[in-house]
């Protein structure tokens, strides 16, 4: 099967499985049928599915995460000050390296909405079906919502990467006053530092040697960028300089503040790449 003929393969099982969609025309040109797919993945509930489908989905994504583009994490220069450390701007669902990071919800499912921008959305659209599945598995079992400050390892499926760490992040209320935006409290700052903790720890365990974190709970969970920042470099650095088996860890950033923000409090070059 080419490309196409995968797409629109995928798209017809999936409006077929949902009465609601089965009147859904599909878009003549590709772009509009990429983002018919992605809707119809992002809103689908864990439910079992067709190996068939699986092969050619898999076979579609693989090719697809290609054609955007992969940065292999041995191509990117470590921060002058730490060669353990690393900065990377760009998309890390296009990043080759041992694992990501994913900043959840508590629910630990995905984002059920459909095309949004977060980095949820990304990352189990472009890993496809199965990582909803096997999170579905992971918390059916575990019998209640995520706790903030812990982390779950899955695999990647699709991804260049091979597994993806997910974790809770604190949500940061508003201010109670005039001179705080939001009120961020020495707990909030406990937890953040947690879930890089929790997931050094756990992609250790697993044999993992290069990991790339997102700016955990700084979008709409509001944690100010700055301190969020200063957190995440400090519990990185305190965790490398006790265990040694993780040799580099990527901050990975989309908006240029956060890349400004990482490169001053690193004080280094940084490998600029927009995917």
């Amino acid at each position: 099967m080419t490309q196409d003929e995968r797409r629109k393969y995928l798209i017809e099982y999936l409006l077929k499985e949902e009465i609601r969609f089965r009147i859904q025309p599909v878009p003549i040109d590709v772009q509009g049928q990429r983002d018919l797919l992605r809707s119809l993945m992002n809103v689908r509930m864990p439910r079992s599915i067709s190996d068939e489908f699986l092969r050619v989905q898999d076979e579609y994504l693989q090719e697809r995460n290609i054609e955007r583009g992969i940065t292999d994490v041995d191509r990117l220069i470590p921060v002058g000050s730490d060669k353990r450390l690393y900065i990377w701007q760009g998309d890390i669902t296009t990043l080759k390296c041992d694992a990501i990071v994913n900043a959840c919800n508590s629910q630990m499912l995905g984002c059920f909405s459909p095309m949004h921008s977060c980095i949820d959305n990304f990352i189990h659209t472009y890993a496809g079906i199965q990582l909803r599945l096997e999170m579905n598995e992971i918390m059916t079992k575990q019998g209640h919502e995520e706790e903030t400050g812990r982390a779950k390892i899955t695999s990647g499926y699709n991804l260049p990467a091979k597994y993806i760490l997910h974790t809770v992040g604190p949500i940061i209320s508003p201010g109670t006053s005039f001179a705080s935006q939001w009120s961020v409290t020495k707990g909030d700052e406990e937890l953040l530092a947690s879930c890089y903790r929790e997931c050094m720890k756990l992609a250790a365990d697993h044999g993992v040697e290069s990991i790339a974190f997102c700016c955990l709970s700084t979008g709409v969970f509001r944690f100010p960028q700055q301190r969020a920042a200063e957190i995440a470099t400090a519990t990185v650095k305190e965790f490398l300089d006790q265990d040694d088996r993780i040799k580099k860890v990527i901050f990975n950033v989309f908006k240029d503040e956060d890349l400004k923000i990482y490169h001053a409090l690193l004080s280094c070059q940084t490998v600029s790449d927009s995917q």
